[in-house]
């Protein structure tokens, strides 16, 4: 927890000199991170992850797959039940110290309706989700990981297309990390702790037909 972080620095000799040395390249990181926002531009797929700049490759096609298919079943149940709002990839998410741009995100209707057209960087998303790739694994399991859980994302997906399976994840907010709660495969159903009433088979994310035909029922049933 952040408390104990605090506590174990504050009892250390030269915990004077250790802040004001981070202060020192938190500052200099500051102004990169503000050359990095002017720089990035709409053809460009990159994160500020403490202080360095991210660059993404282009994916395999199974990833790109998966990401469509999830994102046309939740943007379109999201808007036909006015639950809020859904992006894909370059949504900017602004976090205290880092710029992440995740695969897809999820907002209440609460948080939605103050966004703006010419609005660039977005608070912390209710659901967050990001499509594994050999560049991104360590990142995903590890500094998103803990960011998005110490900003308040109340949920958070990991999805596997190789394994075509689905890790969930909730916030447990005493401690301010993600708790797991299930792995979920071809034959399981999903369904989201924070968007009300999305509930899909799993293999509608690595199945065309299977999507389609998900999709079908997703405009038919009420939220």
């Amino acid at each position: 927890m952040l408390s104990t972080r605090v506590n174990e620095l504050l009892e250390a000799p030269d915990a004077k000199l250790v802040i004001e040395r981070a202060q020192a390249i938190l500052a200099d990181e500051a102004q990169r991170r503000k050359a990095f926002r002017e720089w990035l531009r709409d053809d460009i797929k990159a994160e500020f992850i403490n202080g360095e700049v991210i660059m993404h490759s282009p994916v395999k096609r199974r990833h790109l797959d998966a990401t469509a298919n999830l994102m046309t079943l939740l943007r379109v149940f999201v808007h036909l039940h006015d639950l809020g709002a859904v992006d894909s990839e370059k949504a900017l998410i602004g976090l205290t110290r880092n710029d992440y741009e995740p695969d897809i995100c999820y907002w209440n209707q609460e948080t939605a309706s103050s966004f703006q057209d010419d609005q660039m960087e977005h608070p912390a998303p209710d659901l967050i989700v990001e499509i594994l790739s050999k560049s991104t694994t360590g990142r995903d399991r590890g500094i998103k990981f803990e960011d998005y859980a110490a900003h308040g994302v109340q949920e958070y997906w990991i999805i596997d297309p190789v394994r075509k399976s689905v890790e969930q994840y909730q916030l447990d907010e005493p401690t301010m990390a993600f708790a797991s709660v299930a792995t979920f495969y071809l034959n399981d159903t999903l369904t989201a702790l924070t968007v009300p009433g999305f509930k899909i088979p799993v293999q509608a994310i690595f199945d065309k037909k299977v999507n389609l035909d998900t999709l079908q029922l997703l405009m038919k049933k009420p939220a």
